[in-house]
């Protein structure tokens, strides 16, 4: 019942993104609506592609985040750095876009809060990088 009464229905799909890397510098990122695709391989090398997610995979993503309760995260999940440490958390931007409206979380892996709603985070996180995986493997074939 909870995806059928989410405030965001797959009808109405626009794109979803990913951004991630260094606080200073989100390097690594996806963009269902454009199929740009970059990041940093093991050898330190920007890739860069052009990768679609097929509607198959953009329902899961949209049903896992459903399941997550990524309508309710708060929108800045951000690390501590009020300690005068350096902060060497990676940041991720996820951003679900739909006709009317849009969802935008900022999470940092170094946030201090609720560990149900860090689970979720990186939860989600994890689906959507093995998405992308997934979808590397089908184009290499």
């Amino acid at each position: 019942m909870m995806i059928k009464n989410a405030p965001y229905r797959f009808s109405d799909f626009q794109s979803m993104s990913l951004e991630y890397g260094p606080v200073d510098s989100l390097v690594n990122k996806y963009n269902s609506k454009t199929g740009d695709y970059q990041y940093i391989d093991r050898r330190d090398s920007l890739v860069k592609m052009h990768l679609r997610l097929t509607s198959d995979d953009l329902l899961y993503l949209h049903r896992k985040a459903a399941d997550l309760g990524f309508w309710d995260f708060p929108i800045k999940e951000l690390a501590d750095t009020t300690k005068g440490a350096k902060n060497k958390s990676i940041r991720y931007v996820i951003e679900f876009k739909y006709k009317q409206k849009s969802k935008k979380v900022v999470f940092d892996s170094e946030y201090r809060g609720d560990v149900r709603l860090i689970d979720a985070n990186k939860t989600l996180i994890k689906e959507i990088k093995q998405s992308l995986i997934a979808a590397e493997e089908r184009l290499k074939k």
